[in-house]
């Protein structure tokens, strides 16, 4: 795919600015299926628990913890169900553990509220979701990419989400990886929208040595225990204490003031959302995060993400040989979009078409940021089969 002038370069997201030149052969070459790619990324991230129940098709990530962790002197536990997959996570993320879990549609319909209490209380904790056919218990082999709003609106209330989407087992690695980054760098949940495809390919991947690997951990705090602040106004991400570490740290699903205790004070309310939400919106152009693939002379562009951006990236290839100028952008974050970005890319288009297997979710989001300047029109599959390039090209013929 060739990249240009966006913010998503690869490895180089993850691998440290060195003075030497990395040479291949330091890498060590793997063939793994996307899910496992997740699982080598945390360990990488340095994950110390992990807390979840299996589900298809994300069983393989804690089957393969619930061996790698302990071989490690990490924390692999089955809890009972998801909502308490999700609370252990929360509660080791407390304790200054890097935390995980992974699911699928059911599951991670059962995790929204605690979702939500992470936002509210500001836990990094990364939710990894490999999509399937539903509603309810649908079809537990089957690809679909129907919880897109479910990771955007899922939880009730205003608030902000990260959710990224790989569209390979390589930008499984690196991303899993990433979600870490971004979770201890901005105190937030980490969603990682994956699919049954994705999650079950084989492909080779190439893994950087450890010492190569670029991991952020969470600020912690300086200041005297009598003067801090876990929710303090005066940064967008204020340091997050340990627990047991001298540093009271009250913690709540209400709103709270800057010391954490509940507040019906309309000024700290306020204060703290505006602060919640600047810290996503200052940071747009490194959270937000896409591939474009002959958008330069397009007249037609296919918006897609997951295993849609590769049947997107063939349409392309058959438009050209038709004489067709198509293009693609592959959104590799799917919230919060860079509406700037997107309304940009799609100006002048002819048409713009948005590949997804649900029946019309992230289209309203692309629909709405062109304001009726481009038609857009959805292409969409429910049915458990990958879309096809040739339905994708017809909708632009």
């Amino acid at each position: 795919m060739k990249v240009k002038n966006i913010p998503y370069y690869g490895a180089s997201r993850i691998v440290r600015d060195i003075s030497c030149d990395i040479r291949e052969s330091d890498y060590i070459p793997a063939f793994i299926q996307g899910n496992e790619a997740c699982v080598e990324a945390a360990i990488m991230a340095n994950l110390g628990f992990y807390g979840g129940y299996p589900i298809t098709p994300s069983s393989e990530i804690a089957e393969m913890f619930s061996r790698r962790l302990p071989q490690d002197g990490k924390v692999f536990i089955q809890m009972e169900d998801e909502i308490a997959s999700i609370a252990s996570c929360i509660g080791a993320s407390i304790g200054g553990l890097k935390s995980m879990t992974a699911t699928s549609g059911p599951g991670f319909s059962l995790m929204q509220e605690n979702i939500g209490y992470a936002v509210m209380a500001e836990i990094p904790v990364v939710i990894v979701d490999v999509q399937r056919l539903g509603p309810s218990t649908g079809a537990a082999s089957s690809p679909a990419q129907g919880d897109v709003m479910q990771a955007r609106w899922g939880t009730h209330g205003d608030h902000p989400i990260l959710v990224l989407a790989p569209g390979s087992v390589k930008e499984s690695f690196e991303m899993t990886i990433l979600a870490f980054n971004f979770a201890e760098r901005l105190r937030t949940p980490v969603i990682i929208l994956s699919d049954e495809v994705i999650g079950h390919m084989r492909e080779k991947i190439l893994i950087p040595p450890q010492e190569y690997v670029l991991i952020e951990n969470r600020k912690q705090p300086t200041e005297r225990p009598a003067s801090y602040k876990p929710y303090s106004n005066d940064t967008d991400v204020p340091p997050m204490s340990v627990i047991g570490q001298g540093y009271r740290h009250h913690i709540t699903g209400l709103l709270h003031d800057e010391n954490g205790f509940p507040t019906s004070n309309k000024q700290e309310i306020n204060r703290w959302y505006d602060r919640i939400y600047k810290k996503f919106d200052d940071n747009i152009k490194d959270l937000f995060m896409y591939d474009e693939y002959m958008v330069d002379d397009a007249e037609y562009l296919f918006i897609s993400f997951g295993i849609s951006s590769r049947m997107a990236i063939k349409a392309v290839d058959n438009a050209r040989k038709e004489g067709i100028k198509a293009g693609a952008v592959k959104l590799l974050t799917l919230w919060p979009l860079d509406e700037e970005y997107i309304a940009s890319v799609v100006a002048g288009k002819k048409l713009v078409v948005v590949p997804e297997m649900n029946r019309g979710q992230l289209v309203y989001d692309i629909q709405r940021i062109s304001e009726g300047k481009v038609p857009v029109k959805h292409v969409g599959r429910t049915d458990g089969v990958m879309i096809d390039p040739n339905a994708i090209l017809e909708a632009i013929k």
